[in-house]
C-alpha cells in the first residue's frame, strides 16, 4: 500500500543526497520514477537537482501555478514520485501529491526543509507535517555536536540574520545549521555588542 512520504532535515543535512540516492534505486530495479522540483529553486538551474556531494539529475519543474495531477495524468503513470526542495510546493500542491497515493496507489517520496531561518513552517512543509504517512528527520549535527535543527540565516560577516522574506536561495554561504541552543546564543552575543558599541 502507497505512502506519502516526508523526509526533512536542515539545510546541509543530505536531503537532496538521500533524494538522488533514492531515484538510482528505483530506476535500478527496472522501476520509473518522476523526480520534480519546484521552480522557485534556480540555485544549480531551473530543472537540475544537484547535492553537495556532486551527485545531480534532471527534474521536472512544477510551477505554483502548475497541478500536480493535471500533470501527471499527461506524463503517464510512474512507478514513484520524488520531490526535491517539498517545502516550497504549495498546500493544495500537497494536497495533490495525497490524493495520487490514495487514488493511484502511488508512492511519494517528499524531501525538503521544515522551517525557514526563523523556525517557522513553510507552508508545504506544514501541510506534509499534516499529511504524511510517514515523518523521517534526517539529520545533522550543529559544530557544538547537538542535533542542529534550525536553519539559521547568516550575513557576509557571519552574523546571524533574523529578519527578511522567509525564501531566499542559498547555501553554505547564506545558511548554517544549527541547534536550538547555539542559535539563540548568538543572537543575544550579537545584539549585546551592538549595544555596546552604540553604548
Amino acid at each position: 500500500m502507497a505512502k506519502l512520504y516526508f523526509k526533512y532535515g536542515v539545510m546541509g543535512s543530505s536531503k537532496s543526497a538521500q533524494a538522488l540516492i533514492t531515484k538510482f534505486n528505483y530506476e535500478e530495479r527496472g522501476m520509473t520514477v518522476w523526480l520534480i522540483k519546484p521552480s522557485i529553486d534556480t540555485r544549480d538551474g531551473a530543472n537540475i537537482i544537484r547535492s553537495r556531494i556532486g551527485l545531480q539529475s534532471e527534474a521536472e519543474i512544477i510551477t505554483p501555478e502548475c497541478s500536480i495531477a493535471e500533470r501527471y495524468s499527461r506524463i503517464g503513470k510512474r512507478d514513484v514520485i520524488i520531490a526535491d526542495e517539498a517545502q516550497f510546493f504549495t498546500p493544495e500542491q500537497i494536497d495533490e501529491l495525497r490524493t495520487l497515493v490514495d487514488e493511484e496507489d502511488l508512492p511519494v517520496l517528499c524531501f525538503g526543509l521544515r522551517t525557514d531561518f526563523l523556525t517557522h513552517f513553510f507552508p508545504g512543509a506544514q501541510r506534509l507535517m499534516e499529511l504524511a504517512d510517514s515523518l523521517t528527520e534526517i539529520k545533522t549535527v550543529c559544530e557544538c555536536g547537538r542535533k542542529a535543527t534550525v536553519n539559521a540565516r547568516i550575513d557576509g560577516k557571519g552574523n546571524i540574520v533574523t529578519s527578511g522574506g522567509q525564501v531566499m536561495l542559498g547555501g553554505n554561504d547564506s545558511y548554517v545549521a544549527m541547534c536550538h541552543q547555539c542559535w539563540k546564543r548568538k543572537i543575544r552575543e550579537q545584539k549585546e555588542a551592538s549595544e555596546t558599541a552604540q553604548g
